[in-house]
């Protein structure tokens, strides 16, 4: 199994690409299951999960050609699939399949819509807390599915296909939201949806959507009305940049000291986490080549934050930002709202010397001056980026094991660590 070993000690300089955001690529690539015609998705990134979701819209009948520049290629633009759903040989989604990954239970949505039946496992996929499916399958339900669970599987029927209705989310959830948006775009009539999710990744698929003759209006805001249409055509699309991935390098920065250029990163995207950075004591600067991070001189100031659906600060940086505060000047206090088992990686942390303590929901992170490398493991996607930010901080080596996670969503880490003067490397077997 690969591991990454890193030698910390080096500030980073230079320039990291940006790549598309993996939260919009997957929900992207199922909403090709909507139309007959070809979907083209730019900007896709070279990621685990991308490949996983690949074999599953395969084993629907899916067709996928992927283009681009192969790793290792000068010019990085992502990569760009060709999905072409002309006809759907299978509505059934096995749990060998969607046990690996999340949101690959989506692909309800688009089969329910198009051939008024689907057949889906239970997922899997993931160690942050139980994330039910239940507000997606009450989102179904009031669109008119008829919904049994039989032996671990979702048994979906629309014998007359989907109508247009109120949906009302008693809790914000992204996957609701995007499983409500895929269904209703085919439905006979209108759909509100209140309480929507206004992540950033929401509004690139409705506008995707919109490109393949959907009608969609507010998306990005908590209330979404969609005008239901009997077919979709083709469409071309760019997936907008990840500012989870953004976030994190500009956490290694802050965390290093040194002055980098994220290439390619929107701002708007991720403003609240930004804001939290200059508060750390970061100087933050966009222009329209994306966003420059630097941190010479003046340590890392302690802060005090509440994950929170967007725009509030991301649940998905939570961990990069305690590997921060660790060397922070003082106390700092990190509370998570979205997910009951996202401390996962302080135990890890604390391998590396540092001093957390939790109370319930909220840690309390002491900084101390210097961390200490040491062997750690990952324990989910975002949890075991935290652990290298941490490594490249901290004195000597540190060797971080079952980097799968990382791969599922973070793509060339190494290499675009590296391009800025760390020393990082990936070992094999």
């Amino acid at each position: 199994m690969d591991r990454i070993r890193i030698v910390g000690g080096s500030k980073l300089n230079g320039t990291i690409p940006i790549s598309g955001a993996k939260n919009a690529a997957l929900p992207l690539m199922i909403a090709g299951l909507l139309s007959e015609e070809t979907l083209i998705l730019d900007n896709v990134p070279r990621l685990a999960d991308v490949a996983q979701l690949q074999r599953i819209l395969g084993n629907h009948g899916v067709d996928i050609m992927s283009a681009g520049k192969r790793p290792g290629a000068q010019e990085y633009q992502g990569q760009t699939l060709h999905i072409s759903a002309a006809e759907i040989i299978d509505t059934t989604a096995p749990y060998e399949l969607v046990s690996r990954m999340r949101a690959s239970f989506w692909v309800i949505a688009p089969l329910l819509a198009r051939m008024h039946e689907a057949k889906v496992s239970l997922p899997g996929g993931c160690a942050i807390g139980t994330r039910p499916v239940d507000l997606l399958i009450m989102a179904l339900e009031k669109l008119g599915a008829e919904i049994a669970i039989d032996g671990g599987y979702v048994i979906a029927k629309a014998p007359g296909g989907l109508k247009g209705a109120a949906i009302d989310f008693p809790k914000v959830t992204v996957s609701g939201t995007h499983v409500a948006l895929m269904a209703a775009t085919l439905a006979k009539g209108t759909t509100v949806i209140t309480n929507a999710a206004c992540e950033p990744e929401i509004l690139d698929v409705a506008d995707c959507l919109n490109k393949m003759g959907a009608r969609v209006t507010g998306a990005g805001t908590p209330r979404i009305v969609i005008e239901g249409v009997t077919k979709r055509h083709g469409a071309r699309h760019t997936v907008l940049p990840d500012r989870i991935e953004t976030g994190t390098y500009a956490m290694a920065v802050a965390m290093t000291g040194g002055d980098v250029l994220l290439a390619g990163a929107r701002p708007e995207l991720l403003q609240s986490a930004l804001d939290v950075l200059m508060q750390a004591g970061a100087v933050i600067t966009s222009n329209n080549e994306g966003i420059r991070v630097a941190r010479n001189g003046a340590g890392i100031q302690p802060v005090t934050v509440s994950t929170a659906p967007f725009p509030g600060f991301p649940t998905d940086l939570q961990a990069q930002l305690m590997a921060l505060m660790a060397c922070a000047k003082g106390a700092s206090h990190i509370t998570e709202t979205i997910f009951e088992n996202r401390f996962m990686h302080v135990q890890e942390l604390a391998r590396f010397g540092a001093r957390i303590h939790l109370n319930g929901e909220t840690a309390t992170i002491d900084g101390i001056a210097k961390l200490r490398g040491a062997p750690v493991m990952a324990t989910d996607l975002r949890a075991s980026v935290s652990l290298v930010i941490a490594g490249l901080a901290a004195e000597g080596e540190t060797m971080v094991n079952r980097i799968y996670h990382l791969d599922r969503g973070f793509e060339r880490l190494e290499e675009k660590l590296s391009a800025c003067g760390a020393t990082i490397e990936r070992i094999s077997g």
